[in-house]
């Protein structure tokens, strides 16, 4: 469904029975996320949860007006939260929507239940290890020039993010799979926009390390053991910062570990969720 949240329209699904309690997901991605990830990862709550998960502006097939920045975006999640007519929500987010679900409990912490982290950083300190870690994997030779562009925010229009992209992306996974990440890729939507909008503008003043400290609410901060984008360092910064939080690391998977090992990512975050959902 279409709905207009700070004047902009979002493509939303809700999923689950009414009067239950709300999970808003926040995609990953930036400029190459959607919401088909977090429904897939989040979806199966829906018997506990009305799971909530949309395509962020700029992104998927939604309204593109900016700002795309991280307080809009996070303003965005707010505007769902009334939108859904609830007081509080577990918020949820992986590798850059991790940066928007902080930012949201940090924003707003009264709102927040409870908070699910996958794959994602405190600050833009993984940025600074991302080229040092691709130079050291040998799965695909890369083209520097094209990776400084994609993560400086210097993509040229969606044909280009969607090439550049589909370097990038044997990178990913524990078990790299050509002809799986062939499909995704086709499968994604590119919006350069707010992908360069991330680069140029967000993560370069990206920095939560001052604020996690002061947050009660539970947290759950899952990484997959060889992510090379945002790694179990970033994860374990997260889990030292956040007073409430436990840690959970995937052995047998990358950047996904909700898709690599989803038997496991989906125990676990029922287990995390039970109690808090009983209080």
């Amino acid at each position: 469904m279409w709905v207009t949240i700070n004047d902009a329209k979002l493509y939303v699904e809700v999923l689950g029975e009414p009067g239950l309690p709300v999970l808003i997901a926040h995609h990953g991605g930036g400029g190459i996320g959607s919401f088909h990830e977090p429904k897939a990862t989040f979806g199966p709550l829906s018997d506990i949860f009305q799971v909530v998960v949309f395509d962020a502006r700029g992104c998927g097939v939604s309204e593109g007006i900016p700002p795309y920045s991280h307080e809009q975006w996070a303003a965005d999640v707010e505007g769902l939260r009334q939108w859904m007519g609830v007081e509080q929500i577990v918020v949820a987010g992986g590798s850059y929507g991790g940066f928007i679900a902080m930012e949201y409990a940090v924003a707003y912490p009264d709102r927040v239940k409870a908070m699910i982290l996958r794959d994602t950083s405190a600050d833009a300190s993984n940025f600074e290890t991302l080229k040092e870690n691709a130079r050291n994997q040998t799965r695909v030779e890369l083209n520097w020039d094209n990776f400084d562009r994609y993560w400086s925010g210097q993509i040229y229009d969606d044909e280009d993010l969607k090439a550049r992209w589909a370097e990038l992306i044997p990178l990913y996974d524990f078990n790299y799979d050509p002809v799986a990440s062939a499909k995704a890729v086709e499968a994604g939507f590119y919006r350069h926009e707010s992908h360069n909008w991330c680069f140029v503008h967000n993560t370069p003043n990206y920095d939560l390390t001052g604020k996690l400290p002061d947050l009660q609410v539970p947290t759950l901060v899952t990484v997959g053991r060889t992510d090379w984008v945002t790694p179990v360092s970033s994860a374990e910064k997260i889990a030292n910062l956040l007073p409430n939080s436990q840690l959970v690391i995937f052995e047998k998977s990358g950047h996904s570990p909700q898709r690599e090992e989803p038997e496991l990512f989906q125990k676990t975050m029922r287990e995390f969720l039970a109690p808090i959902m009983q209080s």
